[in-house]
């Protein structure tokens, strides 16, 4: 493969990952978009509507281990997909849903179709780039996890106020669907060799199994630690655009609008995340302190900012505190996807990545269930907040304990 034509086949396979992990949170974000008229239509408590947040998580979860494996094993084309159809026929199908139990019947099969996106995309980015430049790219992939929540508040509501929200889901869940036949079409996995580094790949020890894995203290660090990245990112993301709208009175266009910015400052943040980590391997620092030295600080300060905005009752002075969290939190998920990259060889890293996200699932469930909990017992958002920014400090201070290069063994 020439040099113009490697470019060519990075460029198309990150855009279309871009595009997918866009799709991939405008459907995740639809719940909490919608969360006051879904509410409204199907009679939900604050209660319920916290386990309906969470049902993706759990399935979302529960699938990483298994996919991650599949994915090591056939390839990332195949199983992102396979991945797209079925995401997208869950979110157009809970556009149809009459209540509660279909409902979360439907997040349930979104987590199983969601499941394969990140882990693809890092196993294509591991593919198509050597070692050493990984983190850039794996960073602006990982970015559309925060581009999907910035665009999706403006999209999500404009479509609910003209539509409705089940029209809404709907639309959705085709775009996807159109995603599927891009994605399928345009990218292909690649052949042995056509890497400039495939020697280089060819040299390493055979890549640790998921058992192997599963031994090591660096493996356990990833998880728990990702457990409070993603906790922070989905507190936000289930549950700030009803704390606007019922503890700061802004009207649901409002929101709608507010809602955004803090998404916008963690797409910021997950581009720079990938950027540090660049910066900081060019300049000699280790390919794995690169990746945790940013992201140890990130959670520190999304701790900070959470925990201020427990006490805040200013609409701008909380939708700046959130803005900070939420940036800290995405470079910190950034650093995070990067991270099993460089930790591991290119033939476990997808195993690597799945056994981490377990992790972050367990955090994007708990997130959502809890604060809706909290928030109905004591009537406050106060607790969940001081919840939240305790579990970011206490993932910084995992990281910093447990990351340390895998050693590349071979699976018993």
């Amino acid at each position: 493969m020439t040099p113009r034509q490697l470019r060519r086949t990075r460029f198309v396979a990150l855009g279309l990952l871009m595009l997918a992990g866009c799709v991939n949170y405008l459907d995740r974000s639809a719940v909490a978009i919608a969360n006051a008229p879904i509410r409204e239509s199907l009679g939900l408590s604050r209660g319920e509507m916290g386990v309906l947040l969470s049902a993706f998580s759990w399935s979302y979860g529960l699938s990483q281990i298994p996919v991650g494996i599949l994915i090591d094993r056939y390839g990332p084309r195949r199983l992102l997909t396979a991945g797209l159809c079925v995401w997208s026929a869950a979110q157009a199908a809970a556009g149809l849903v009459g209540g509660l139990g279909a409902f979360i019947g439907a997040r349930l099969a979104l987590g199983i179709g969601e499941s394969p996106l990140y882990l693809a995309g890092t196993k294509v980015c591991t593919a198509w780039w050597d070692p050493s430049r990984r983190a850039l790219p794996i960073g602006i992939f990982n970015a559309s996890s925060a581009l999907g929540p910035a665009i999706a508040p403006p999209i999500l509501t404009a479509l609910i106020l003209a539509f409705g929200w089940r029209i809404a889901f709907i639309a959705i869940g085709v775009a996807g669907l159109l995603v599927a036949v891009a994605w399928h079409g345009l990218y292909r996995d690649p052949q042995r060799g056509e890497r400039p580094d495939a020697h280089v790949e060819a040299a390493l020890d055979p890549a640790p199994g998921w058992r192997a894995l599963l031994r090591t203290r660096t493996s356990w660090g990833m998880a728990i630690g990702f457990f409070g990245v993603i906790y922070t990112t989905w507190l936000y993301g289930a549950w700030l655009p009803d704390y606007l709208h019922s503890v700061l009175h802004l009207s649901l266009r409002q929101v709608g609008v507010w809602a955004a910015v803090p998404q916008v400052c963690g797409f910021g943040g997950a581009l720079l995340g990938g950027a540090v980590s660049h910066l900081l391997g060019r300049r000699g620092v280790s390919p794995i302190a690169a990746c945790t030295r940013p992201l140890i600080a990130a959670l520190l300060l999304a701790a900070l900012a959470t925990a201020a905005l427990a006490f805040c009752t200013s609409a701008a002075l909380a939708v700046v505190l959130a803005s900070l969290a939420l940036f800290c939190a995405n470079l910190a998920s950034s650093c995070g996807w990067a991270l099993a990259a460089v930790a591991t060889t290119s033939g476990s890293v997808a195993t690597l990545e799945a056994i981490q996200n377990v992790g972050g699932s367990l955090g994007g469930a708990l997130a959502p269930m809890l604060t809706g909990f909290l928030v109905q017992a004591t009537g406050s958002f106060t607790p969940a907040l001081l919840t939240g920014a305790a579990i970011s400090a206490g993932a910084a201070l995992v990281y910093a304990a447990a990351v340390r290069p895998v050693a590349a063994r071979s699976d018993p």
